[in-house]
């Protein structure tokens, strides 16, 4: 029997980090998600998962920063307001809550296999009678395998923005 599950947009989030001239992070969001969720019962082995982000939700605490993200030196939110990922297998790897997800991650049109950790927060029914579920989803991308090429070099020739991207991701879903 399908079940699906709605996301908790109130105890979500999306977070990335990114390394800033090689000596400190800049943090950031996405303030506007939704993910799509199916499961066989409440075995989330089973789920068939579809996860979108709106580019021009972006937040870093940088009005500036921010709007340079979305132009097209980065995510070219014009013409591609939104991130999608798209689970396709899963492993169990230790028994206790601790998985990998494999999938599909598309930005800026280019769609590139990745694997994300995922730490399972189990089911529970809340003091309201609802069925609620949580993770929480890790891992790393090189942003220039989507097409994020822009970059700039400082005067000692380090980058002034990583290649690499941290992900850190809160999603608490409601059965439906």
């Amino acid at each position: 029997m399908a079940t699906n599950w709605i996301l908790d947009p109130s105890h979500s989030k999306v977070e990335f980090k990114v390394k800033h001239m090689m000596i400190s992070n800049v943090s950031g969001q996405f303030k506007k998600f939704d993910a799509q969720v199916e499961t066989e019962g409440e075995d989330f082995m089973t789920a068939k998962v579809t996860f979108t982000a709106d580019i021009d939700s972006i937040d870093t605490g940088s009005d500036q920063r921010d709007g340079h993200l979305k132009s097209v030196d980065f995510f070219d939110a014009a013409n591609f307001p939104q991130l999608k990922f798209v689970a396709t297998k899963y492993e169990n790897v230790d028994n206790d809550g601790d998985y990998e997800v494999y999938g599909d991650l598309t930005i800026r049109g280019i769609t590139q296999p990745v694997k994300l950790d995922v730490e399972f927060g189990g089911v529970i029914k809340d003091p309201w009678g609802a069925t609620r579920a949580g993770f929480t989803v890790t891992g790393k991308v090189n942003r220039k395998s989507f097409g994020l090429t822009w970059s700039g070099v400082t005067e000692t020739g380090s980058l002034v923005v990583s290649d690499d991207v941290r992900l850190h991701v809160d999603l608490e879903f409601v059965k439906a």
